[in-house]
């Protein structure tokens, strides 16, 4: 009995895997949403700290006219003040479009004035001394920083997606019938659906890290790589079971992927997802809570950036409890469908 139990399983979730890999426009609603974001990212962090500025010296010749943000003008005698030990103005002139830009500028001019009396040494009338302590052991690129929730936004619409459909293909192929006639349990049918769109959705983030790592994107190292495995399994687990009631509750494929894109995306917005939650609005991080989503990349962040185990006993806690009732809405969404 056993035997048949898992066998069946096997069966729906073998059928599912086919009809997935035949289904481009399921590929693309799987994949499109997330490489957007990637792109967006990867953009974003090629112009953040690589804004132009012209350094005028007015006892040189210019080099030529460039399209800059800020001018730094550095005045003919500003040797002999320095030298003289008396003030040297350096003037600044910013075009302040965005507070981004102007503020990466306001900062980087005194830590610039800061290096130079540094560099100076005994010399320096101002005595400077830098004493950095990083809290975490490596630095991580601003694009690479976006690579891990580009990831969990992929958990989510793959699980969502692949989940709704698989099962809302089946009310509305009518095949759904054949199930429900066929010396099958219909906990099988569920069990199968789910462990379908979770399959799908573990091999597509298990490969995008892997993917990261051989492009130096992702690093996770030693026992932490199976750290960030149970995450993505968790997060995908999640989603999934939520794809399931989304599709016996939908039942047509066009909604389906509407909705499941939707609130995968507002999931993910709302767990922080593109930026950095202890610095986002009060209110964000006070919705983040509740949102399994900002577990699953906290959990993440601290395996593949910073082979860190901080929180990760409440970070697996909340996801598998989460994954657990996902799985159960999933299941009692569709014993109600095939009820009706």
């Amino acid at each position: 009995m056993l035997f048949t139990f898992f066998r069946s399983i096997w069966v729906i979730l073998r059928k599912d895997l086919r009809v997935w890999i035949r289904q481009p426009v399921t590929l693309a609603a799987t994949f499109l949403p997330s490489i957007s974001f990637l792109l967006v990212g990867a953009l974003g962090a090629a112009a953040v700290g690589r804004s132009p500025v012209a350094l005028v010296t007015l006892d040189t010749d210019p080099k030529g006219m460039i399209d800059v943000a800020a001018i730094i003008t550095i005045p003919a005698d500003f040797t002999r003040r320095v030298d003289a030990h008396e003030s040297a103005p350096i003037d600044v002139t910013v075009n302040n479009l965005n507070l981004d830009f102007t503020n990466d500028i306001r900062r980087s001019v005194p830590d610039a004035i800061t290096q130079f009396y540094k560099a100076q040494g005994e010399k320096s009338p101002i005595k400077v001394t830098m004493d950095e302590h990083d809290l975490r052991q490596r630095d991580v690129q601003l694009f690479e920083y976006s690579v891990v929730p580009t990831i969990v936004l992929l958990l989510s619409i793959s699980g969502l997606i692949n989940g709704g459909l698989s099962t809302a293909r089946e009310w509305e192929s009518r095949t759904v019938k054949e199930l429900l006639l066929s010396p099958v349990s219909r906990a099988a049918i569920i069990a199968g659906k789910v462990f379908a769109s979770f399959a799908i959705t573990f091999c597509l983030g298990t490969f995008v890290l892997l993917l990261g790592y051989a492009l130096g994107w992702t690093r996770p190292e030693g026992i932490y790589w199976l750290s960030a495995l149970l995450a993505i399994a968790l997060l995908s687990l999640f989603s999934s079971g939520l794809g399931v009631a989304v599709g016996a509750a939908l039942q047509r494929i066009q909604v389906v992927i509407a909705v499941s894109i939707n609130v995968a995306i507002y999931l993910f917005f709302l767990a922080g997802g593109i930026g950095v939650l202890a610095f986002e609005p009060q209110w964000l991080q006070n919705i983040a809570i509740v949102d399994p989503l900002t577990y699953g990349r906290h959990a993440m962040e601290m395996a593949i950036f910073y082979s860190s185990s901080d929180l990760f006993g409440l970070d697996m806690t909340i996801l598998a409890l989460s994954a657990l009732v996902a799985v159960g809405v999933g299941v009692l969404s569709m014993r109600r469908g095939i009820v009706v």
